[in-house]
């Protein structure tokens, strides 16, 4: 079909799809437009009856949710601004009776950062109160989990001729060390030194940098990375940096080390997309590559200096920082990302995967005790 026949199906809606295509032709919209129709009929169809409040908070969320993914984010500011204006959206979103209605959802917080700016002083109380309930929720899920493959991973690279009882011993390290000790003849090993897993509490064993790409389409995973970023920020062994960056580049390390909440209320959905200029701001964090781990939560659609990003990359990874990059952070399934650019970094050495947030402890575990990555780019998507 036509490119001239499907713009004026999305003008004019679904009443003028038979005059355009013809009563026995196939529709004329694709897929991905009809679901863009349908966003616009939500808005625009005269012949639509009810708000987008009516249903509730579920729909309003799938809604935003459904034109940040099919328009441009300029475009998505006009709609948004036209959904206040025609269909109430204030009465959902910006009463605070009404938000407080709202079953807390991560969806719910996505739709509460894109529109933010909107939100007037009486609100912005039910709002917090809604974005912590997320926030508690999702910390419950993974903190204990974080922390346990922090302190495991970290209590196990570090080793001491002291006695700590028999529950601190290496057993691993201490057969190895004494294998020239072996009694053939009792077919056992007689250790001349037990080594013990040192359980100092030091602080900063490491150095993480979250680099979060908080352009519109990485919605979800901008929430999980930001709660994750303050769940890190708050264990002494690491050293935490929090960053975030559309086409501008926001340090929220000092929002990470205070309050989850007031994280994410730093964080502004939208924009373009410039990686290369948040990586130039991370690489001064870097002190000790060997001991500094970077993620970048990001789906690698550059639109700043791509040569200049696979370099940044490339200079991290061969000094020898552990360098990720996470395409999605969320439980959405495979994500959609920039494939040219995560196979140049693949061949780099530099892992490129999605991850749902259940599975981020284990991978840090993995990250911290210098275990191969390679499982989690075949099995863990």
């Amino acid at each position: 079909m036509g490119t001239q026949q499907k713009r004026w199906r999305l003008i004019l809606g679904q009443a003028a799809e038979k005059d355009l295509a013809g009563s026995d032709a196939p529709s004329l919209l694709s897929e991905e437009e009809l679901l863009m129709d349908e966003a616009l009929a939500a808005l625009y169809d005269p012949d639509r009856t009810g708000g987008l409040g009516q249903s509730g908070g579920i729909r309003l969320a799938k809604w935003l949710g459904d034109v940040r993914a099919s328009f441009p984010y300029d475009v998505v500011s006009v709609i948004q601004n036209d959904a206040i204006e025609r269909k109430g959206l204030s009465q959902l979103l910006f009463e605070p009776e009404t938000l407080r209605t709202v079953k807390p959802s991560i969806e719910m917080v996505a739709a509460l950062m894109a529109l933010k700016g909107k939100i007037p002083e009486r609100t912005k109380d039910a709002a917090r109160e809604l974005v912590s309930s997320v926030v508690e929720d999702i910390k419950k899920l993974l903190e204990n989990d974080i922390r346990r493959a922090v302190k495991g991973a970290l209590n196990r690279r570090e080793r001491t001729l002291l006695p700590g009882g028999p529950q601190s011993i290496d057993w691993n390290y201490t057969i190895r060390r004494n294998l020239k000790n072996y009694q053939p003849d009792r077919k056992t090993i007689i250790p001349e030194r037990f080594y013990f897993f040192d359980r100092k509490k030091n602080s900063h064993h490491w150095t993480i940098i979250l680099d979060i790409d908080q352009s519109g389409s990485m919605a979800n995973s901008v929430i999980y990375a930001s709660i994750i970023g303050s769940i890190f920020a708050s264990i002494p062994a690491l050293k935490t940096h929090v960053v975030a960056f559309d086409d501008k580049v926001v340090d929220l390390t000092e929002q990470a080390n205070l309050d989850p909440v007031d994280l994410l209320f730093g964080i502004q959905l939208g924009g373009g997309t410039d990686i290369n200029k948040s990586l130039a701001y991370c690489q001064a964090f870097i002190e000790d590559p060997s001991k500094t781990i970077f993620i970048v939560v990001t789906d690698l659609y550059e639109g700043g200096n791509q040569a200049g990003m696979l370099r940044r990359m490339k200079e991290m990874h061969e000094s020898g920082v552990t360098v990720l990059t996470l395409l999605a952070l969320s439980d959405q399934g495979v994500p959609s990302y920039d494939q040219g650019n995560a196979t140049k970094l693949a061949a780099m050495g530099i892992p490129c995967f999605g991850c749902s947030p259940n599975l981020l402890p284990e991978l840090l575990e993995d990250i911290l005790k210098g275990n191969s990555l390679a499982k989690w780019t075949k099995e863990k998507k």
